[in-house]
């Protein structure tokens, strides 16, 4: 668990995996956190079940780099976010992350909290060298996050822009 001034990062198991994508307020019982109206992205979905389920299941993956974080608004002991590292550091020590702020959340500034948590968490993994992430050209709120954070633009194609954070 990763704790910041108003957050708590929880990466998700197995199991918690599988009651998030239930969306019946299991998991919310299981964490012991209030209910909430889970909307999951048809995205967010995919990734779950072709990424994040067959690696939290394999023994030989750190579960850490390859689930969802549930982000938890102390305050209010209520799910307000999701983010999520895509794999292990691959051999250049990079991580992706993505993330994803609930509808009515937005605009609070909790991402950019967890993505600064993320951050530090990072710099005390060894392996890892480099965060980098995605954005959509159009989507400047998720951009906005990761500059707030440090992450510099490293590349772009039609649609989107690749950002990279080095930290060790």
């Amino acid at each position: 668990m990763i704790q910041t001034e108003r957050l708590r990062l929880l990466p998700l198991t197995h199991d918690q995996l599988q009651q998030y994508l239930r969306a019946d307020h299991s998991l919310e019982e299981a964490l012991q956190v209030m209910p909430i109206d889970l909307v999951i992205s048809p995205e967010l979905k995919e990734a779950i079940e072709q990424a994040f389920l067959p690696n939290t299941a394999n023994p030989e993956k750190n579960h850490l780099f390859c689930t969802l974080w549930t982000i938890i608004l102390k305050a209010e002991n209520r799910m307000v976010a999701d983010l999520c590292i895509v794999d292990e550091p691959n051999e250049n020590g990079e991580i992706e992350i993505g993330y994803g702020t609930y509808a009515a959340e937005q605009g609070k500034g909790y991402m950019t909290e967890a993505v600064g948590g993320i951050i530090e968490w990072a710099k005390q993994q060894p392996a890892v060298k480099t965060i980098v992430a995605g954005t959509d050209k159009t989507n400047i709120a998720s951009y906005t996050i990761l500059q707030k954070n440090g992450f510099v633009r490293s590349g772009e194609t039609e649609t989107g822009f690749t950002w990279r954070l080095e930290i060790n």
